[in-house]
């Protein structure tokens, strides 16, 4: 059985957490819209991730919509006492399944309360609120105003927390001039390393990182190489970059999502591996080839 604690801990918010968590958007239907094809087994990998020691989960309200809040509060409430949830506002579904800006205040307040109303919570343990301006990288552009409508949420005590996701460093600086940040949480991963320095910046400060798509943007022959250091490891392509990003700064929190139960567990025992400086330094290549492309 996958054995977390390997991974380590660290504290998002004040709360001390599994740096191996778990990310319920694949827990909707596709294209993250409408219900599952089999609500029973989202609810057993659910079940099965807390079992093995996950404390983090990863969550949004306009994913379904309401479906994966709903999904979670099924599997798992009454909320084991050391369970953070982590939610995620700034957009809303068309009846197409479209993403759509949710920006204004009645919108991100609105927000707040069906997180709160679906998941089945009083407060939230930490919100994030994912900046609009750029669709596929972060761009730049202010979120003052959100986040402060953000705060004014906190300071009424249904939010305990605030986070950024998809935001530039001046963005980043932004809002923590106006509040304190729990996390940032952007794209990141072995091929795609442009938040290095922010990283390493919010590692001074105890600040958590949480990157996303840890697999996603590869070309094939960045996944040729990826594919050959975890052949010689005997492990998946996926197991070696969540161990690469656990092993990248203790800061990093990794919240990989599955509707599978195989592959929640084979994701969870990434915690168990060792990547050798030699596989290390192949992986580095992965990086430079982004980099050249």
């Amino acid at each position: 059985m996958p054995d977390i604690d390997k991974a380590g801990t660290y504290v998002l918010g004040d709360r001390t957490i599994r740096r191996l968590g778990y990310g319920a958007m694949q827990l909707a239907g596709p294209g993250v819209f409408g219900p599952p094809r089999d609500r029973g087994a989202a609810i057993a990998v659910l079940r099965e991730a807390v079992a093995q020691g996950v404390n983090h989960i990863d969550t949004s309200d306009f994913y379904g919509p309401h479906v994966t809040n709903e999904i979670i509060r099924e599997a798992l409430s009454p909320y084991p006492g050391d369970l953070v949830i982590v939610t995620k506002v700034s957009a809303r579904r068309g009846p197409d399944g479209a993403w759509l800006p949710a920006l204004s205040k009645a919108e991100l307040t609105q927000a707040v309360h069906d997180n709160l109303r679906n998941l089945g919570l009083d407060r939230l343990e930490v919100v994030n609120f994912r900046s609009m301006h750029g669709l596929h990288a972060p761009a730049e552009g202010s979120i003052a105003e959100q986040i402060e409508t953000l705060a004014e949420l906190q300071s009424q005590g249904l939010i305990r927390h605030i986070g950024v996701s998809h935001v530039t460093r001046a963005q980043l600086a932004e809002a923590r001039r106006i509040t304190p940040i729990a996390c940032v949480q952007n794209f990141y991963n072995l091929a795609h390393r442009a938040d290095d320095a922010m990283i390493d910046d919010l590692a001074t400060d105890g600040i958590p990182f949480v990157p996303y798509f840890p697999l996603g943007g590869f070309t094939p022959l960045q996944s040729n190489i990826l594919t050959e250091v975890a052949q010689h490891m005997g492990a998946t392509p996926m197991q070696v970059a969540i161990a690469w990003l656990l092993g990248r700064a203790p800061n990093i929190l990794l919240i990989p999502g599955t509707g599978s139960l195989d592959h929640l567990r084979e994701n969870l025992a990434a915690a168990s591996l060792t990547i050798s400086d030699a596989a290390r330094a192949k992986l580095e290549l992965l990086a430079q080839k982004a980099g050249a492309s």
